[in-house]
Formats: C-alpha cells, structure tokens, sequence
C-alpha cells in the first residue's frame, strides 16, 4: 500500500469516528419537551388525528413535542395559559392546550 493512500485511510478512520462522536454527544444533549411549541413547528408526537412533524395545530399544545436542550423543558418561559395560571413544558405528554 502507498503512503499516501495509507494516510488517506487513516484520516478517514479518525474523520467517521469524530463524527460519530459528535452524534452522539448531540442526541444525549437534548431531550422531548411537551406543550413548548408554537401550532405547526413541532417536532412529532401531536396526537390522534395528526402525523408527525409540524402537524400541531394549537400553540403550546400538550401533546406535541419538540427537542430541547436537556435540562431546559421546565424553564422555558412560556405565556400564561387564559386562566391566568402558569404554563410550563413537560417531559410528559400534558392534557392542556389540545385542539377542540
């Protein structure tokens, strides 16, 4: 084998494994947040009756989800809901702010 196509060989070795490294830091670095998104900007996950991403038809709607950095979802702030309570993300599907 030449020199120069042993060194191809290993910088491609050491560039697919720094890739895949950094997949997987990203995937562990985010988590689903549950009732965050605005209508039509969810990641998947929008209930009966709808398929997968941007299929949310409320704001804020309770069964929707999108990715957020992990440690985040409880702390985004988010308008109050119209009673006047306080609306917060969940890492668990909610039962608020679903289509009528």
């Amino acid at each position: 084998m030449s020199k120069t196509l042993k060194t191809a060989a290993i910088v491609g070795a050491v560039a697919a494994s720094l890739a895949a490294h950094g997949t997987a830091a990203t995937a562990q670095a985010k988590e689903k947040c549950y009732g965050v998104s605005l209508a039509g900007q969810n990641d998947c996950a929008a209930g009966a009756g709808t398929t997968c991403a941007g299929s949310s038809t409320v704001d804020y709607q309770g069964n929707a989800w999108t990715l957020v950095d992990a440690g985040t979802c409880t702390s985004i702030d988010l308008p109050k809901m119209a009673d006047g309570a306080a609306r917060m993300g969940s890492l668990e599907e909610l039962k608020r702010d679903l289509p009528a």
